[in-house]
């Protein structure tokens, strides 16, 4: 006997944590998401982290430096 689903698949259940989508997305599709801030690389890797980006889609947009009072 099957029983019935109140909610749509993908919907309810248990909510994966962000780093495991991360990982779940480069191991099974080979979708890389990286935060440059990610504490894990070092400081080469994260430049690299921020060439890639500048190449693919541009220089990020940074908040403006507040003027010398």
């Amino acid at each position: 006997m099957k029983t019935m689903r109140w909610h749509p698949p993908g919907y309810g259940g248990e909510r994966r944590d962000p780093d495991r989508v991360k990982r779940d997305g480069w191991r099974d599709q080979g979708v890389l998401a990286i935060s440059i801030d990610d504490e894990r690389l070092s400081w080469p890797e994260r430049e690299l982290v921020r060439q890639l980006g500048d190449k693919l889609y541009g220089p990020r947009h940074r908040e403006p430096e507040a003027p010398d009072p």
